[in-house]
């Protein structure tokens, strides 16, 4: 390996091989670098600036790409889509401002033939949360896309988490041949989210009453009770649910 010793403190240099041979050298700094005096710093603040150029002109063209790859998706062009992913595109980008997955961002603006592609992809993940907490399952699920979720659960979603649930979101949409699916696949009937409310309390809540009816004949616990000390007959008298009232008092 070859070593470099200065000599005398001048501005020549001796370079001295691993085979002790000795090759003089009377290359001054100047000369060495190739150019003098400001052109040196000049050169550095060049070379500088080009890299800072280069490295911004890459940003600007990823995303560039991310922006034609959810507006694809938005837009439902599968073909854009595919040819995005084949050049590099994450499958599982999310949005910055709900910090949604591009299955879920294809689900909620029911691109159907992008959310198919999404979803055979290798590499595509099903259990990311969204900032609220949904996953693509739960939109699914609120939005009573019946074939979305039944896609989903083949695919490997799971229907029972901590917390929120697809069941959740069925009932308070009142989707209830969604929520039949749910069950039968095994949905957790009496699922408490954080604040201890139930499938049943959102049915109520929201004034679904079939799907009230489908959770009560399904085995619904009606004495469950919430964080604030509610249960669900509470809250048809609270909303004044007459109906779901009298169906709660006949269990």
């Amino acid at each position: 390996m070859a070593s470099i010793k200065m000599r005398n403190f001048s501005d020549e240099f001796q370079f001295k091989t691993s085979a002790q041979a000795v090759v003089p050298a009377t290359i001054t700094i100047e000369q060495r670098s190739g150019l003098k005096g400001a052109s040196v710093h000049f050169y550095s603040l060049f070379l500088a600036g080009l890299f800072l150029i280069l490295l911004g002109s890459s940003f600007s063209a990823r995303a560039d790409a991310y922006d034609d790859f959810v507006l694809a998706v938005k837009f439902n062009d599968a073909s854009t889509v595919h040819d995005l992913l084949r050049q590099g595109m994450d499958v599982n980008s999310i949005n910055g401002t709900r910090g949604e997955t591009v299955l879920m961002i294809a689900l909620r603006e029911k691109s159907l033939k992008v959310f198919e592609l999404l979803l055979k992809h290798p590499d595509i993940k099903l259990e990311t949360h969204a900032i609220n907490g949904d996953t693509a399952l739960m939109i699914a699920s609120f939005l009573g896309d019946l074939s979305a979720v039944n896609q989903l659960i083949s695919a490997g979603a799971r229907l029972n988490q901590p917390g929120w649930t697809a069941l959740h979101y069925a009932s308070a949409a009142g989707h209830v041949e969604l929520m039949n699916l749910l069950l039968k696949k095994g949905g957790f009937i009496n699922a408490q989210s954080p604040n201890k409310t139930t499938p049943l309390m959102m049915a109520v809540s929201s004034g679904k009453k079939k799907a009230v009816q489908v959770l009560l004949d399904s085995g619904a616990d009606t004495s469950l009770i919430n964080e604030m000390g509610l249960s669900v007959l509470d809250f048809s008298i609270q909303l004044e649910q007459k109906e779901i009232e009298s169906l709660l008092r006949q269990r």
